[in-house]
């Protein structure tokens, strides 16, 4: 159900200053052009891609040799190269801020506070920095680590990029073989853990993951200290080292930075994992930077000193975007553990304390804060928050009222939708548009986004698959041991020719903006008509027995029959009654092809590390096939519920 009026409208003077509505003006004077309106601008930064890219490397004071070329093969997608003559360095551009000011403020739960100025920061990443180069680290070395969300995990980043080595994360809650899934395919030069960290006010044991991993991995392993004894761990790994003795004796010092080719790898980011080995995916330091820029400063609105927070952990591209926020002198806010310990205000608290005007989340938890009867537009102080960001899954129109009439009334809620492939997004927030209730703003500045049906064609006012149709900076470099492109070609070129097909099931609106229905290979085809689960979730899990739902395609009698999991409030069983409840909500409020078949309670429900339900390997589970990676998953223990269940066999 969509209103007729929009929950937020830009007010005069954003329009006439946000950071986007001097650069569409910056962008009008430098290259003669004359923009109506910012769909004018859109168009234009896609139609004429090197004058845009150009355009937003000098107006945002990217440092470094940029070249004469703008972009090279711009035509074919995968030959396509952006800034082909340039030099930089991505740490370089991050760490321009001096001073006594904060460039990072975390919090651990109740457990643990500080903060380090951008003095402190970039003298520890000096120090580091020195201490990698006497470990022989350098350009096109891996450096892996198991770390919490901790400002030295930031230091560590910035350090290793700023000799050239390439970077990649995951978070310590992830099991052995889940890390080994990821880095063993990388062959690190380092490996970093923490020697232990805190969820949900307990102290988590990590050391025999983090001995096992060392051993398998066999490189030097550096221990960070954070909530155990990490000189005790150190020395009980061969090769092992706590921070504080590898950087013992080294004084800060000026800075260097190796700069290289814009599409020198920086990153290197996992897919999910649960259809099997993870794809290691590479990012380019220069499409990271220039895209992470572009999205910060304009699609955000960034100023420096503004106070950044992204509720992530260190395995989601998130916290690779969170990170970048510096390059705009960004305050980043972190924070590690439960976002609900002590209790469903921690992260609000954290907010109103520090002032945050930028406050990302997931969906899930927006919808979990409104399950939880918190209202923080009656219990804290957030004059400050001025754009609140959403991602990991669609949220449901009704999490997008929840944010104007639980959290703030007049803050720009900005859903936005890419993912772990792009290191950033293909469509997210405008601040010079209105947001309408379900509905992501539009498409990013110089990414020629569309919705295709399976004939290719692009449609309005139906469903069909999120395409590019034309290259971007942010796509990956390769991916990791994938040397002839196959894997890759696979991924993203296969279903349409010289197009990126993002596997995302979306519509375009009246209003120009994006409704993403969900993973175009989860969506259901019941009778031949492909329908979204977003749009099944959206009903359900607004009715207060439903705590979580999951919904799958079984194959029954030559068709596809739709089961619903439902995964009940405490207290609450799947009565006759409540069945009927659930289908007449999705019937009046989806329609009677999106009614399931069957819907079965189940204890639990399987997401990955990040908070994602995994449909997939729930339907691989439901139709007797093997699960490939069950390292993947934060609980793969409620896999076992799906297998077997009588009521799917009649």
């Amino acid at each position: 159900m969509q209103t007729d009026r929009p929950l937020w409208v830009p007010d005069a003077e954003t329009l006439e200053r946000s950071p986007m509505a001097e650069f569409i003006a910056w962008c009008g004077q430098r290259f003669g052009r004359t923009f109506s309106e910012y769909d004018a601008f859109h168009e234009w930064s896609v139609v004429e891609r090197g004058d845009f890219w150009t355009g937003l490397w000098v107006h945002c004071g990217v440092i470094g040799e940029r070249g004469e070329t703008a972009l090279a093969n711009g035509d074919r997608m995968l030959e396509a190269r952006f800034f082909p003559d340039a030099k930089l360095n991505f740490a370089e551009n991050l760490l321009r801020g001096s001073g006594n000011d904060d460039a990072l403020i975390f919090r651990g739960e109740d457990k643990v506070r500080y903060r380090l100025s951008w003095d402190e920061l970039v003298g520890l990443v000096s120090r580091l920095q020195q201490a990698f180069k006497s470990q022989g680290i350098g350009v096109g070395d891996r450096v892996a680590a198991m770390m919490p969300n901790l400002p030295e995990t930031i230091a560590l980043m910035l350090a290793t990029a700023s000799v050239g080595a390439i970077w990649s994360s995951c978070s310590p809650d992830f099991g052995e073989q889940g890390v080994l899934d990821r880095f063993g395919q990388i062959g690190p030069k380092l490996f970093i853990a923490c020697d232990g960290y805190w969820y949900n006010g307990k102290r988590q044991d990590v050391d025999d993951k983090v001995r096992a991993v060392a051993k398998s991995l066999g490189v030097p392993t550096l221990i960070v200290p954070y909530a155990g004894d990490s000189a005790a761990l150190a020395s009980s790994i061969e090769g092992g080292i706590a921070l504080a003795d590898f950087i013992a004796g080294v004084e800060a010092k000026p800075l260097t930075f190796e700069r290289l080719p814009f599409a020198h790898p920086l990153y290197i980011l996992f897919s999910s994992g649960t259809t099997g080995v993870p794809k290691c995916i590479v990012h380019s330091a220069g499409g990271t930077l220039l895209q992470h820029l572009k999205e910060h400063r304009f699609h955000c609105g960034l100023k420096p000193g503004e106070r950044l927070f992204y509720f992530t952990t260190c395995g989601w591209m998130m916290w690779n975007w969170l990170a970048s926020g510096l390059a705009v002198g960004a305050t980043l806010c972190l924070y590690d553990g439960s976002p609900f310990h002590p209790n469903g205000n921690v992260l609000f608290d954290y907010a109103a304390d520090e002032r945050f005007a930028v406050f990302g989340t997931s969906a899930k938890y927006i919808d979990a804060v409104r399950k939880g009867g918190f209202t923080p537009m009656t219990t804290h102080d957030l004059s400050a928050l001025r754009l609140i960001t959403s991602t990991g899954s669609p949220l449901s129109p009704e999490g997008f009222s929840f944010v104007y009439n639980g959290i703030k009334s007049d803050v720009q809620l900005a859903s936005i939708s890419g993912g772990t492939d792009i290191v950033s997004c293909f469509v997210l927030g405008n601040p010079l548009k209105p947001v309408w209730r379900g509905e992501i703003q539009g498409p990013g500045l110089g990414l020629a986004v569309d919705v295709w049906n399976d004939d290719g064609e692009p449609v309005r006012g139906e469903k069909g698959e999120l395409v590019c149709t034309k290259a971007f900076p942010s796509m990956p470099v390769k991916f990791w041991n994938d040397p002839d492109g196959a894997k890759y070609r696979a991924a993203y070129f296969e279903r349409f020719d010289n197009v990126w097909c993002h596997g995302d099931f979306a519509e375009w609106t009246p209003h120009g903006g994006i409704i993403i229905h969900g993973r175009s290979d989860a969506t259901l085809n019941p009778g031949g008509v492909r329908i979204g689960t977003a749009e099944i979730y959206n009903q359900v899990e607004l009715m207060p027995e439903v705590a979580e739902a999951l919904c799958i395609g079984q194959d029954w009698q030559d068709d596809v029959r739709v089961i619903l999991f439902v995964r009940l409030t405490p207290g609450v069983e799947l009565t006759d009654e409540l069945t009927q409840a659930i289908k007449n909500r999705i019937r009046t409020g989806a329609s009677p092809r999106h009614v399931p078949a069957k819907v079965i309670a189940v204890a639990d429900i399987p997401r990955t590390k990040s908070g994602k339900i995994v449909e997939l390997a729930v339907r691989d589970v439901v139709h007797g096939r093997p699960v490939k990676n069950k390292e993947a998953l934060a609980n793969p223990e409620a896999l076992d519920l799906f297998a077997g269940l009588d009521a799917l066999k009649s």
